[in-house]
Order: C-alpha cells, then sequence, then structure tokens
C-alpha cells in the first residue's frame, strides 16, 4: 500500500513537471510586414505595407527676413509711417507622393500643403493647398500649375512676380507622350484663376472695379513639350472667354456722363507663347539659360502673372475693347563652386487698350532679380536676393507710376 502511495506521488511529479515545461515553450510571434524600398521612382519612395503603392512623404521649412519697397519715398512701406518696411515670414511645406503601376499606367496622387505665418497677420497660420492631383496614364485632375506655363524664371519671385505666367489652376488635362521626349497636352481650366479684371464703363484704373460676370466657359490650354538632355522647349496657347457682368460704378471717359448697369457684351481672349531652357554643364555643372514669349489679345495674365492692365475695358455696356500684351524675358542659374550659386531673371511686358484718342492707355513693366545662394549640404541653403520692377504709365488716363526694390534674406531646409 505504502509502495502505491509513492507511485503516485512520483507519478503526479512527473505529469506537474511536464505541465510547467509545456507551459514555459515560446509562442510564436506574429509576422512582422517590414516597410520596403520603392526604387523604381526615385530616391526615398518605399511600399506601404501590405500594398503595392509606393509613398514618399517630403517636405520642408523656410524662413525669410525681407526689407520691402524701398526704391521711393512714396510708397507705402518705407515712405509712410505706418509703411511695414520690414516683414518676417515662416513656411513648413509637407508633400505625399503615392504611385503605383497599373495595367492602364501610372496611378499617381500628389498632395503638397503649405503653412504660412507672416509678421502682421493672424496669430494663426493660413494652410494652402499649392498642389493636389490625381493621374491616371495620361489623365491630370486637380489643382496643379496652368499647361501653359513653361519658364516662371530662374529666382524666388518672393515679393516680386517674376513676370511670366506662372499660376496654379484646377483643371481637366490629358498629356500624350509621342516618344524620344515629345509629348503634347490638352488642358480644360478654371479661367477664374487667370481672370485680370474688366475695367467697368470707360477706363478707371484707379477704381479697381472688377466687371467680369460669371464664370461660363474654362480656359482652353494646349501646348506641345520636348524634354531631351539638352534641355526642353515649349508651344504654348490658350483661350479666355472674357465675360462681362455687374458694373455699379460711374464712367471716367469724358465723353459719357452716365453709369451704366450690367456689361452684356463678351470678347474671346487669347494668348500664345514659346520657351526654351538649355542646360549648360559648359559652364559649370547644373547650369542653366532660358527664354521665353509670350502675345495675348484680352487674356493678360498669360504674359505676365502681375499685368497692370485689365482684360478688357467696358466702353458701354454692349461693347467690350480688349486689351492687348507681349512680354519677353530670360534667365540664368550659375554655380560658382559646387555650394555657391547665383541666378538673374529679367523681363519686360507691355500692355496697350486702343480706346479712342481721349482715353487711350498703355503701360510698360519691367523687372530684374538676382540673387546669391550658398548651399553647404544638400538639401539646405542660406542666401539673399534683390527684386525690382518698373511700371510705367505712358499716358494721362493711366494709374500711378511705380519702382519697388525689395530685398529677401532666405534659409531654407527641404527634405
Amino acid at each position: 500500500m505504502i509502495k502505491n502511495y509513492v507511485f503516485a506521488a512520483a507519478a503526479a511529479g512527473v505529469f506537474a513537471a511536464s505541465g510547467a515545461h509545456a507551459a514555459d515553450l515560446p509562442v510564436a510571434p506574429e509576422p512582422v510586414d517590414y516597410v520596403r524600398v520603392c526604387d523604381a521612382y526615385g530616391s526615398g519612395f518605399f511600399y506601404i505595407p501590405g500594398t503595392e503603392t509606393c509613398l514618399r512623404v517630403g517636405g520642408g521649412m523656410r524662413v525669410e527676413f525681407r526689407f520691402r519697397d524701398f526704391a521711393d519715398d512714396g510708397n507705402t512701406n518705407w515712405g509712410t509711417r505706418n509703411g511695414n518696411a520690414t516683414t518676417t515670414r515662416a513656411r513648413a511645406y509637407v508633400r505625399f507622393d503615392s504611385r503605383t503601376n497599373t495595367e492602364y499606367g501610372l496611378l499617381r496622387t500628389y498632395v503638397d500643403l503649405w503653412f504660412t505665418g507672416d509678421s502682421g497677420g493672424s496669430t494663426s497660420p493660413t494652410v494652402t493647398l499649392w498642389n493636389g492631383f490625381i493621374q491616371f496614364g495620361g489623365f491630370t485632375f486637380g489643382r496643379a500649375e496652368s499647361f501653359f506655363d513653361f519658364y516662371t524664371g530662374d529666382n524666388w519671385g518672393s515679393l516680386i512676380q517674376q513676370g511670366f505666367s506662372d499660376h496654379r489652376t484646377n483643371l481637366f488635362a490629358y498629356t500624350y507622350g509621342f516618344g524620344n521626349g515629345f509629348s503634347a497636352t490638352l488642358s480644360v481650366e478654371d479661367a477664374t484663376f487667370v481672370r485680370n479684371s474688366i475695367n467697368g464703363v470707360a477706363f478707371n484704373p484707379a477704381a479697381n472695379n472688377d466687371a467680369y460676370g460669371g464664370h461660363k466657359w474654362p480656359d482652353l490650354v494646349a501646348n506641345l513639350r520636348v524634354d531631351q538632355g539638352w534641355g526642353s522647349a515649349q508651344l504654348m496657347g490658350a483661350l479666355h472667354q472674357v465675360y462681362g457682368g455687374t458694373y455699379t460704378g460711374t464712367t471716367t471717359n469724358p465723353t459719357v456722363t452716365t453709369a451704366y448697369g450690367p456689361l452684356v457684351d463678351s470678347e474671346i481672349g487669347w494668348a500664345i507663347g514659346a520657351g526654351v531652357t538649355f542646360n549648360a554643364p559648359m559652364l559649370a555643372p547644373g547650369d542653366t539659360i532660358s527664354f521665353q514669349a509670350a502675345y495675348s489679345q484680352g487674356a493678360l495674365r498669360y504674359v505676365h502673372e502681375s499685368a497692370a492692365m485689365a482684360d478688357a475695358v467696358g466702353l458701354t455696356n454692349t461693347n467690350l475693347e480688349t486689351s492687348s500684351g507681349w512680354g519677353v524675358g530670360g534667365g540664368i542659374t550659375h554655380h560658382w563652386t559646387p555650394t555657391l550659386s547665383s541666378a538673374l531673371t529679367a523681363n519686360y511686358a507691355s500692355f496697350d487698350n486702343d480706346l479712342g484718342a481721349a482715353a487711350d492707355a498703355e503701360v510698360d513693366q519691367w523687372g530684374i532679380q538676382g540673387n546669391l545662394v550658398w548651399s553647404p549640404v544638400s538639401g539646405f541653403l542660406m542666401g539673399v536676393e534683390l527684386e525690382y520692377q518698373s511700371v510705367d504709365w505712358n499716358t494721362a488716363s493711366g494709374g500711378t507710376d511705380d519702382d519697388d526694390l525689395v530685398g529677401i534674406f532666405r534659409v531654407q531646409r527641404t527634405f
């Protein structure tokens, strides 16, 4: 009997020990889906775990100190008691670029958000959707640079526009590639982003009355482009509806004293342009030289982003007279050393409207910008830039002449 008790106790101890060892066995870990590098679209892309979509997250930070408008004493900054002669800006960038290969071609989504804090403004930064579009095969849908735009200047243009068509708009476009770097694009673009106002009945630049009516037809933009080892070039054109609307101001035409109601007339404005950029490694690696010219009738922002003249003038409420304009310009970027570079951009534009001997209007605009930039490490720069623009009205019926000279000190980090 004692032996039976001893055997039972020994057996219980063996089973207990076996149970303890079984409980201590390691449990198989959950499989880890590690992030994989995606090298199909360049550096910085990785596969979103569990998908075949590649994503790149980037951005940057820019800080500027600005000296504003010190070309003459009559401006609103240096020359007045309440003018902000110096201002600052802090701007952050966040960019997402996702790409997936499909049987129909590349599917891409791109989002570029800007967060800007300017001195003298709100304590909360402004948020701007700078770019936001979907590309599928050859199609582009969303907010992007107009397909009319090509060369937009070599400089920063932080306070003064560089004198070329340079605007973003909501668009629906298709690009067809012919091969060997040649492509053609047809784009339907929201015209409200490129309107440059209609002056109410007769010319009154000081009134700032915009007599454009509602948006009826989008702009139709087309280009033919080539990108090869030597550089790139583009031919472009646009059609733009100059659509009159309600005007409640009073005419300044000396032959008319009546205030008019709605401008019931409309015209078709248009613009054409051509540009070329040459790579110039014979000067230094990374150097470029660019030229561009454009002409417009009734769509002046396709010539100059800050054109001083309106797209059209209402001679009467049933007669719109479109303005015409042309512009030329170019620029160069040169690397003095691998870490020290300069850029220079110059432009000239002329706009006029033939309103009759009593009220003809003509204005000339020209500008020049230059900088010196130090980039000791990749993605980081410190530099200074000077920007100058002259607006010269050649007739008594024009606006106020103006000379603007500004300076910028910039520190920027991009990743």
